[in-house]
């Protein structure tokens, strides 16, 4: 076994183990965490692909930017667990499931129109600015879009969890709070 494939396996054990921790994890703060090791693991990632470009803007935007972003809203909304009556939301089992389905054909869809791999040879070229925004903005700008869109509703889901004052706020009597 070569040093390059154990780093490879090193690396990739790393980087499932800190998914797994972003998803299982019950402290917010923590799977904020985990998201920044994941992050950090797929730049290097990107640095063994020679993809150099790509990996700086994993860790400029993704690490530096979103995380913090993240860290920024766990600490104004705040991590305490949020009760919830179950009656009321019987239905999101069959929502999840619904849209995991969906992202599902959607992912088979875009895997079946995705170039073969003597073209992406020729797309990534090193993962240079202009090869990545050609190849954004022409073969890839269905999931472009997606991406757009899903932060978009990221976006107006922390701006209805923002509006509303907490509940003890409201019990108390004082709503002059922001």
């Amino acid at each position: 076994m070569t040093a390059s494939i154990l780093f490879f396996i090193v690396i990739g054990v790393v980087c499932l183990a800190s998914a797994i921790g972003v998803v299982t994890s019950r402290v917010a703060i923590h799977s904020a965490l985990y998201l920044l090791v994941n992050f950090v693991t797929l730049a290097i990632f990107f640095v063994t692909l020679e993809a150099q470009f790509l990996a700086a803007a994993q860790v400029i935007i993704y690490a530096g930017g979103i995380v913090i972003l993240i860290l920024f809203v766990i600490m104004l909304i705040g991590s305490e667990k949020i009760e919830t009556r179950a009656e009321h939301r019987s239905w999101t089992p069959y929502a999840g499931i619904l849209l995991g389905v969906a992202l599902l054909s959607s992912m088979i869809y875009a895997f079946e129109k995705a170039p073969q791999a003597s073209d992406t040879t020729t797309l990534i070229n090193g993962g240079g600015p202009q090869t990545v925004g050609l190849a954004l903005f022409t073969a890839y700008i269905l999931p472009f879009e997606m991406a757009a869109v899903l932060l978009l509703v990221a976006l107006i889901g922390a701006l209805l969890l923002a509006r509303y004052p907490r509940n003890s706020t409201i019990e108390s009597g004082n709503t002059n709070q922001p």
